[in-house]
């Protein structure tokens, strides 16, 4: 159910013909959930469906950037823009505008490689990015590090059980007998682009059935368990983050985010919060 203030809205009272097939199909799940999607006012909800709709554009552009799939330990970057760490992740460099170094990433797709979950974060990255303006993105993001689901405070990423599945959710595909010599496929970290098709960097856009298909060409010898979609969602907390909206009121509105964080569970090095 859709909850706008304090009341209950139908669907079909919010669609509009400027939105996009996938905010559409964003508004009508929300509906049909069970889950309350509960936002402050019209421009808050308006918010939510542009950065999710950001989200998608941003993973179908880094899939067109030819950004390469790769380990932490073969990790590369361009290195105008960050450092590369021993660890295999990404430190702005001083004096570099963060909306410049998220956007070369876009640009020069052919000078970056990361693996999956790295993925997801930047595409995080760049939908805020082009939810907000520049001059408040430089301002909070100053301390920019890409390596796995570590992200700045400002960017709330949080995890939490559950189907309700949306475009410009992350999802996980768990391949839980993944080849021991390849541990980079024991899962694939994808987002939702709507109409049963996901991205996932290092396999591309496909049905729900073809990124299974491609993680069980990648099991153990002899497996018998098949790759499967998680029961959770990964999400940005777009209240936290409309506060940063042309269309905030004020920063008072919006309530701390990561006050009750507890750990659920953990997937290779990925940390899911409840």
């Amino acid at each position: 159910m859709i909850i706008i203030g304090n009341r209950e809205v139908n669907g079909n009272e919010l669609k509009s013909s400027a939105f996009k097939t996938e905010q559409i199909e964003m508004i009508d799940k929300m509906d049909r959930y069970q889950e309350s999607y509960s936002f402050m006012n019209n421009q808050h909800f308006q918010f939510t469906l542009q950065i999710r709709y950001a989200t998608i554009q941003a993973a179908r552009h880094l899939l067109a950037s030819k950004a390469k799939f790769t380990t932490f330990e073969r990790a590369h970057c361009n290195e105008r823009f960050w450092n590369l760490t021993e660890q295999g992740g990404f430190k702005l460099k001083q004096g570099m505008n963060p909306a410049d170094a998220i956007n070369d990433i876009f640009q020069n797709g052919v000078e970056y490689g990361f693996e999956c979950a790295t993925a997801m974060v930047i595409i995080f990255y760049k939908a805020v990015l082009d939810s907000i303006n520049n001059a408040q993105f430089n301002r909070i993001y100053q301390g920019i590090y890409l390596r796995d689901w570590q992200s700045d405070n400002d960017l709330p990423i949080y995890t939490r059980r559950g189907n309700d599945y949306l475009p410009g959710d992350c999802l996980y595909f768990d391949n839980p007998q993944f080849n021991p010599k390849t541990p980079q496929w024991r899962g694939e970290n994808v987002i939702d682009l709507g109409n049963d098709l996901y991205f996932g960097h290092g396999i591309g856009i496909k049905t729900a059935e073809g990124i299974i298909e491609s993680l069980n060409k990648r099991r153990k010898a002899y497996a018998t368990e098949s790759a499967y979609l998680l029961s959770q969602v990964t999400r940005l907390d777009n209240r936290y983050l409309y506060q940063f909206s042309n269309n905030a009121q004020s920063r008072a509105q919006i309530p701390t985010f990561l006050a009750s964080k507890t750990i659920v569970s953990k997937i290779g090095s990925a940390t899911f919060y409840h």
